[in-house]
């Protein structure tokens, strides 16, 4: 089925990954392709990934960057965005976006951004400031959440790390949202320490 549903280009990069990324990167591909057609109320098998990276380019050979698809030769009307973290995947989604509508979603778990040096590559002067007040217990997690809204930025915005993350400062930003995610989704308990943030901005 996974053969059948998604693009030459993703399971090329697929096939060069190590067996569980693979498994992780089609489970969460699929899962992505099936959300997107309930969403625009087509079969799955109706849509093609075509992704856009600000390098590299845009359409169906590209695996990479914004996702997006082709649907009956054209552009599906969806403006997406996805995060993986922990073995789960989060979407976020507008049908029918009006134009200049940017969206995006980034998942983080706290236990990826603890280590020696993090704050210094990845955070401004005041949200370093702004960590330091925080109660010791709590660090990890607010760590994570400003890294969580720092990626959901930067996906929005199509940069990525092409900016230094540093020179971002997402405290009081507007258009960032942190997401309160469930104890558990699909019978099972999300893992702990996950945070997510939405950013939503207009041209």
């Amino acid at each position: 089925m996974a053969a059948e549903l998604l693009s030459p280009a993703e399971s090329l990069r697929a096939d060069a990954m190590a067996p569980v990324l693979r498994r992780d990167f089609l489970a969460s591909r699929l899962a992505q392709q099936y959300f997107a057609a309930s969403l625009l109320g087509v079969p799955a098998a109706k849509l093609r990934a075509s992704y856009a990276c600000p390098e590299c380019g845009a359409g169906p050979d590209i695996a990479h960057g914004r996702p997006g698809y082709v649907l009956d030769g054209g552009p599906a009307p969806l403006m997406l965005s996805a995060s993986r973290s922990s073995g789960w995947v989060l979407f976020a989604a507008v049908v029918h976006p009006e134009p200049g509508l940017q969206v995006g979603v980034d998942l983080e778990n706290a236990a990826g951004t603890e280590f020696a040096g993090f704050d210094d590559v990845a955070l401004t002067e005041r949200e370093r400031r702004h960590l330091n007040t925080v109660d010791a217990g709590s660090r990890a997690h607010e760590r994570a959440r400003l890294w969580a809204r720092k990626e959901a930025w930067l996906k929005m915005t199509g940069e990525g790390l092409r900016v230094a993350p540093d020179s971002l400062d997402v405290l009081e930003r507007p258009g960032l949202w942190d997401l309160e995610l469930p104890d558990s989704a699909d019978g099972r308990d999300l893992p702990a320490g996950l945070l997510a943030a939405l950013a939503v901005t207009s041209r």
